[in-house]
């Protein structure tokens, strides 16, 4: 007998594509306690304890990673050699197996960090002129500040669907014609073009194939340096795979290595799509064009990573790390986990769209963002009385936290005024997101009634969002 059709059906609801080999319960905290913790925080969800968080800490994605038993038990194989340690060699395969990219044929430079490796990258280009100018699609908060600390000008090239409300299914692309246009008028002062793939500030919105291709042609043209920001390269070849014409029937592995041909290096912060706790790396291809314009630079990386990080293998983690990022990248390419990664982000997307809340759509891999101008529409706020900032100090108070990156992040004429709902990966069952989602609507409900957040110190510092205090004060 081939078939059983008293079992062929379809169910309404699919089970996780993972179940729970360790649990931690929560501790119990009253309103007031949290209340008080958050005032002593000055309003400011970083510095807000997470221990009185109740399964929704939407914080960030980044680092926040429940490991798999994979990683777990390869955690006991971690060698914690000073130099040239067994996972150094693991990893390097991993890369090479992941990437496409052959190890003869490149430098990695691993640091504990994502940033950390921008900051490395950053601080050598930043020698090498005056009045440099960096275009990305969209360049994240700590990336354009290291961008900026080394005096170049971070772009940003938003492609002109992000702001349009019809479906548009890459809307994190870079706008190539003005990506050409700059170039034309002033390739003497771009050191590089970087793109950030999904585009974390426009929204979590993905970038298709076609505009990679795009960018490395008019790169090629204008013999220009092509990087990427690889933090979420698995999620965005998810979305290549079921949004792209001719990539349909193509393994998400096969669509990483093409994603990867096209540049000339890259970083990453492995803490996203490297589904670790730590770590981060840059890699250079060697027989690129970049190599040829900056031959000096490799030298100089390996100097400063030993200067700030420790020995070229290990580059400020312990082997334990190291390890478990070489099982995270075997598994972070697999559908099973990327279907129910992206999966349980789509669904919270959706319940919260159900509840009437002015999300953006199409929904990203890692994050739901809420748009505050629409989420205030018809009240007194205005973009300089903060409303983000104040929602998301007050569901503190209901032990949800989430991240404010619009007007007081990014400025008050930043063209995106967003809060972040970034799901952290492996982390959190459907009605730990439900529960966040309801809480959201409860703010949505009382929108009227929410204070501005004043900022009381920090309004002028540099990266202010993450070391501001404010009050909440009563709109008049």
């Amino acid at each position: 007998m081939n078939t059983l059709p008293f079992v062929d059906f379809k169910t309404p609801h699919s089970p996780r594509a993972y179940v729970n080999s360790v649990v931690r319960f929560h501790h119990e905290f009253t309103e007031k306690e949290r209340l008080e913790a958050a005032i002593k925080a000055g309003w400011n969800v970083f510095q807000f304890p997470s221990e009185m968080l109740r399964g929704g800490d939407l914080l960030s994605d980044s680092g926040t990673t429940t490991l798999t038993a994979e990683q777990t038990a390869a955690m006991f194989l971690g060698d914690e050699a000073y130099g040239s340690n067994y996972g150094y060699f693991e990893f390097l395969k991993a890369f090479e197996t992941t990437f496409g990219i052959p190890s003869r044929d490149s430098e990695v430079y691993i640091f504990h960090q994502g940033r950390a490796a921008e900051h490395a990258l950053f601080t050598q280009i930043g020698k090498m002129g005056i009045g440099m100018k960096i275009p990305s699609n969209g360049h994240f908060d700590t990336t354009r500040a290291n961008i900026e600390n080394n005096g170049i000008e971070a772009i940003d090239l938003y492609c002109k669907e992000l702001n349009d409300p019809r479906y548009a299914p890459f809307k994190g692309n870079m706008d190539v014609e003005a990506l050409e246009y700059l170039l034309a008028k002033d390739a003497s002062r771009v050191p590089m073009v970087y793109m950030t793939i999904t585009n974390n500030t426009g929204g979590g919105q993905p970038v298709s194939m076609e505009n990679i291709r795009a960018v490395r042609k008019i790169c090629s043209k204008y013999d220009k340096p092509f990087f990427l920001d690889a933090c979420r390269f698995a999620e965005n070849a998810w979305f290549i795979k079921n949004r792209e014409e001719g990539y349909e029937r193509k393994e998400i592995s096969a669509i990483v290595k093409e994603v990867f041909s096209y540049c000339d290096g890259f970083t990453i912060s492995l803490k996203k799509d490297g589904l670790a706790n730590m770590g981060g790396a840059l890699l250079i291809k060697k027989q690129t064009s970049f190599a040829k314009k900056f031959p000096e630079i490799f030298n100089a990386l390996r100097d400063h990573q030993i200067l700030t990080e420790g020995h070229p293998t290990y580059g400020g983690l312990t082997g334990r790390d190291i390890v478990t990022i070489v099982e995270g990248l075997k598994t972070v390419v697999t559908q099973q986990y990327l279907d129910s990664r992206i999966g349980q982000v789509f669904e919270f997307g959706r319940y919260l769209k159900e509840l009437d809340i002015p999300v953006v759509s199409p929904f990203g891999g890692h994050a739901i963002y809420i748009d505050m101008d629409a989420f205030f529409d018809g009240t007194g706020h205005k973009r300089s009385d903060y409303g983000g900032v104040a929602m998301t100090a007050l569901l503190l108070l209901k032990g949800v936290r989430l991240c404010e990156l619009g007007a007081f992040a990014f400025g008050d004429n930043h063209p995106h005024n967003f809060v972040r709902c970034a799901i952290p990966r492996n982390k959190y069952e459907i009605q730990d997101l439900y529960y966040v989602a309801d809480c959201v609507k409860a703010m949505h409900s009382q929108r009227r009634e929410i204070p501005r957040a004043v900022p009381v110190f920090g309004r002028d510092l540099t990266l202010r969002h993450f070391k501001a205090r404010f009050e909440l004060e009563e709109i008049k």
